[in-house]
């Protein structure tokens, strides 16, 4: 997962921006298109050009409105791997899922956006090759067809049957439309395979409050 550029678990930065945005999940190994364009976060990618081109990912935990919104203690940092810039000011980005992080420490604001100390300990095991050998595959891709077939969304299956299995669960769980506590609950998950399993269950009941609905429309 380290990859050639990546940083090795000893050298992670001790500071990182974080950048709140609710209902957006990045996962290790995950990619994040992002449009940027509001001033704070302007000044947010610039420093982080300028230094280890990291940024963290996190959810607020209630309204979003907020200068400062409160935020999950938990979220995942990524390596600006794609940048460039628009004829009106705008930064388009990708940030690449690396490693996630508790929140250890807030600092005072810098240049309007928010700064933390990171604990990457308890994460350490992101940075390791994916293993999604113990999987049930089969199982998480009816469910997926179910979902997809009742949502109407069309997907390339020959892409997804070739994708590997670590990659594919973290790359659903990031596009699938889930609810905020559920994209949390799918970024805590302690290993790949409870978040296929958190994942499944999400696409199941999902699948079933649609059979609830239909059945009321009938009856």
């Amino acid at each position: 997962m380290t990859g050639v550029f990546g940083p090795a678990f000893e050298d992670l930065p001790i500071e990182i921006p974080i950048f709140p945005l609710t209902g957006v999940l990045l996962l290790p190994g995950g990619k994040l298109p992002m449009n940027i364009f509001e001033p704070r976060y302007l000044n947010m990618t610039s420093a982080a050009l300028a230094s280890d081109r990291m940024i963290g990912m996190i959810q607020p935990m209630g309204d979003n409105e907020e200068a400062q919104p409160d935020v999950y203690q938990t979220g995942c940092v990524g390596r600006l791997t794609s940048f460039s810039e628009t004829e009106d000011g705008r930064y388009l980005i990708t940030l690449s899922g690396y490693i996630r992080f508790d929140i250890r420490q807030e600092l005072p604001l810098h240049d309007g956006f928010r700064t933390i100390v990171p604990d990457w300990a308890p994460y350490r095991d992101d940075l390791a090759e994916g293993d999604g050998g113990c999987i049930d595959r089969d199982k998480m891709l009816r469910v997926l067809k179910g979902y997809f077939a009742a949502n109407q969304v069309d997907a390339n299956w020959d892409s997804i049957r070739d994708t590997p299995t670590d990659r594919l669960v973290n790359a659903l769980a990031m596009m699938c439309p889930f609810q905020p506590n559920e994209k949390q609950a799918l970024l805590e998950a302690e290993s790949l395979m409870e978040r296929a399993d958190v994942m499944v269950a999400l696409l199941e009941m999902s699948l079933a409050a649609n059979d609830d609905t239909a059945n009321l429309h009938r009856n």
